[in-house]
């Protein structure tokens, strides 16, 4: 028996190696023989192979090179006795002489088999391993049952960051690269999720001519649920704006696909206008908190005029007409930013925001935004964003 300190000392080793080890083709392989060098003097194990289901069968796709092992089932059914009763136990010492799996043989002394379970949201494998006379239950049972917790939590967890990643390429890829170069405006716009994905949306659009056409929004909640919406709102604004549809109409529109949605999070606020000559700017604000114009110094709201998408089957919603002057600058922003607490719990608010604009309304949109960014970020200590945070700057030149 191994003494009880040095066996957890290895053991946490071991679960260590999993943790770290690179990741790759080859990675279960490196930890077969790892389980083997960590282990196999004390507790009496070795030869180690690895089968990986392929449909109805386990293939052999790692074997000890070790001599005096003759290893003669490469493929084993599914269906099979010995197969079913190590995926039912997930760990299983086959200590019945006449029950085996893979027909395991080794010179010179006995031995039986025992094998794990290993899993992965796409894939499943087996290890499997010879006791050699001298081994104890309870060391066998312990140690294999957390080498297979620690390996199925490592293959599920780099899933799952996969999978996060590409919704990750998968939002960015949505959310505009650039502003668009419009003659006679200059245009900016930033988000920063909570997660690695987020619920915040903007969109420019450019339908034709010298007119164009913006957008801000904020489905509830954060993470991969309100990045799915926020993508169903720029997907449906990009396919109702490409059919030159009246503004009030696309918005009902997509107010009833929202309501209709079977998301955990369906509730949307959005602001949405369209530019056209001279600074004449109609919109829609659904809920939205009410984007900031500034023009010599006075700040004017653009006041809601409809509730958030996605509450009811059928909105009413009006559309609202206000100009922009020349050297008037225009704030879009989510509450992300003016929600944002300090060390004491107070938050930001709109008149910091304010007063962030008004200290760097000679700059260009692009430093605008990252000046409201950087002082919303040090007022909470630069510490992680607890709601998602976007802005759009518009400014009219002279």
């Amino acid at each position: 028996m191994i003494e009880p300190k040095e066996f957890y000392r290895k053991l946490d080793s071991l679960l260590n190696k999993i943790g770290q080890e690179k990741s790759g083709k080859d990675f279960l392989f490196i930890i077969g023989k790892e389980i083997e060098k960590t282990f196999g003097k004390e507790l009496r194990l070795g030869n180690g192979r690895i089968y990986e289901q392929n449909g109805d069968e386990f293939i052999l796709i790692y074997a000890s090179s070790k001599p005096g092992i003759v290893t003669t089932a490469k493929n084993i059914p599914t269906k099979s006795e010995a197969i079913q009763s190590i995926l039912n136990s997930q760990t299983y010492i086959f200590d019945n002489p006449g029950f085996s799996i893979g027909d395991l043989q080794s010179e010179g002394e006995y031995a039986i088999p025992v094998a794990i379970t290993v899993t992965s949201p796409n894939s499943r494998w087996i290890f499997v391993f010879e006791l050699k006379s001298g081994w104890i239950r309870e060391e066998i049972e312990f140690c294999l049952n957390a080498v297979r917790s620690s390996l199925n939590y490592r293959l599920f967890s780099e899933s799952v960051k996969s999978d996060l990643e590409q919704a990750v390429q998968i939002q960015k890829s949505l959310l505009p690269l650039k502003a668009p170069q419009t003659s006679g405006y200059d245009i900016a716009g930033y988000s920063q999720p909570a997660e690695l994905v987020g619920g915040d949306l903007f969109d420019f659009f450019q339908p034709g001519g010298e007119e164009f056409g913006f957008c801000i929004g904020d489905a509830s909640g954060h993470g991969i649920p309100a990045a799915l919406m926020a993508r169903d709102v720029i997907t449906g604004l990009r396919m109702g704006i490409e059919k030159h549809m009246k503004m009030v109409h696309t918005l009902k529109k997509l107010n009833s696909v929202i309501y209709r949605s079977a998301y955990s999070t369906r509730f949307v606020s959005l602001f949405y206008a369209e530019m056209e000559e001279k600074g004449n700017l109609f919109y829609v604000n659904a809920g939205h908190p009410a984007p900031l114009l500034f023009h010599n110094n006075k700040v004017t709201a653009l006041e809601t005029s409809g509730i958030v998408f996605g509450a009811v089957p059928e909105i009413d919603l009006s559309r609202s007409f206000i100009n922009l002057p020349v050297g008037s600058i225009l704030v879009l922003f989510s509450d992300g930013i003016c929600e944002r607490q300090n060390i004491r719990g107070e938050e930001f608010e709109i008149e910091r925001l304010k007063k962030v604009v008004l200290q760097n309304q000679k700059s260009n949109s692009d430093a605008i935004i990252k000046a409201i960014f950087q002082a919303a970020d040090e007022f909470g200590s630069k510490k992680k964003w607890k709601d998602d945070a976007t802005a759009v700057v518009i400014k009219r030149l002279k």
